[in-house]
């Protein structure tokens, strides 16, 4: 992925939330007050935490105006389009748990309030943009049977269906300005959108799109041995591949992967996602010690939520062996019980980059997601009797 955003640190100041604890007792994690035992266990609290999280975000990061959701809690009120697609994505998360309308209207409000503050329309210049406010906007529709959702969504993709083209032999690209550069950013979410909507609609066309551009995406950005992959390709237009592994990237490869297969129950999708997923969980530069690397803040802040999403997924699939379904979630209870002993400052509830420290400074609102993101699914995969 090439980074399109910058960001500014500052000093921050953010309101004290409390965060909610039960008294049942289970798992051993570091202690988080200083007069608690070191051996004493600790119930992870994940959908207590979640409530308490997406509380202070809500308070630290929305705008004045109420629109959207600014670029971080230390006075920097930039409008950022992706993010708002992943936190439209996590107050979805939360209306799914709870069926709380607080939540539903949130979600409405970021929705109409996203088109507002980028010009009056959906579009932009980023088809990888447009395609997370797509997929936010269909699991919206999905959960609220509300057709200011899917509307959103058909425009959305309408637009993104420009970006296809014969450049670098096919795909998506990643921007207007740029058709001849593709990458997984462009191409893994369309593919995942795809299949969702032909789920939806049974149109053919869609289902035979996101076969042509995985087919591309594979051929062209995967490391056939590893079934690692890469960002992109051609990004300084001399045909040449970016090898830069990120978290995110693989996490909508195996969601696209996973996507297909639901819809065709071919197998060779599954195994496509399930040898991708066993790569990262075992990968010492995307996962050293078995927790998700920190990939800084600005783009990088969101990478690991949306890896953690997509693994979430494919976890639940009862078509993966009992064996790999265990594997990755115990990496996601590792990383989760991790990320909720370590990495949230108590009682600000900030997310650090890195998931073993407590964070500092200013936290921009993409770091701050992927920690929302991650308690949401640690709540939902506990609620399941999973973790």
């Amino acid at each position: 992925m090439k980074i399109k955003l910058h960001y500014i640190t500052k000093a921050a100041t953010v309101a004290f939330i409390p965060l909610l604890l039960s008294s049942c007792l289970k798992d051993k994690a570091t202690p988080l007050f200083p007069n608690q035992p070191a051996s004493a266990p600790v119930d992870y609290t994940f959908a207590a935490t979640a409530d308490s999280l997406q509380t202070a975000t809500y308070n630290a990061y929305l705008s004045s105006n109420g629109n959207y959701f600014v670029q971080n809690n230390a006075g920097n009120t930039t409008y950022n389009y992706w993010p708002q697609a992943h936190m439209l994505d996590a107050l979805t998360d939360a209306f799914i748990r709870t069926k709380n309308a607080v939540y539903q209207q949130r979600m409405k409000s970021l929705l109409t309030g996203t088109r507002t503050t980028n010009g009056g329309k959906y579009p932009n210049e980023f088809y990888d943009d447009m395609e997370w406010l797509a997929l936010a906007s269909l699991r919206a529709f999905e959960a609220t049977n509300d057709n200011d959702y899917l509307d959103a969504a058909n425009t959305l993709w309408t637009d993104i269906k420009t970006g296809v083209n014969t450049n670098q032999g096919g795909g998506v690209a990643w921007r207007k300005s740029q058709l001849d550069y593709k990458n997984t950013p462009a191409n893994a979410p369309a593919i995942i959108f795809a299949c969702r909507l032909y789920r939806l609609r049974n149109d053919a066309a869609n289902l035979t799109l996101a076969r042509s551009l995985y087919t591309w995406m594979k051929s062209k950005l995967v490391d056939a041995s590893t079934g690692i992959i890469y960002d992109g390709i051609n990004a300084k237009g001399d045909g040449a591949l970016d090898k830069n592994k990120f978290t995110y990237n693989q996490g909508v490869y195996m969601g696209a992967a996973l996507e297909l297969y639901n819809v065709t129950k071919e197998s060779a999708y599954l195994d496509d996602a399930v040898k991708n997923a066993n790569a990262v969980i075992n990968d010492t530069d995307l996962a050293p010690g078995g927790i998700l690397k920190s990939e800084g803040q600005g783009d990088g802040g969101l990478f690991k939520g949306i890896l953690v999403r997509y693994l979430t997924l494919l976890a639940q699939n009862p078509d993966v062996s009992g064996t790999n379904s265990n594997n990755y979630l115990n990496f996601l209870k590792n990383n989760a019980q991790t990320l909720y002993s370590k990495g949230i400052s108590r009682p600000a509830l900030l997310v650090s980059p890195d998931w073993k420290t407590q964070p500092s400074g200013t936290i921009d609102l993409t770091t701050q997601i992927s920690g929302l993101t991650t308690m949401e699914a640690a709540a939902a995969l506990k609620a399941a009797g999973k973790i």
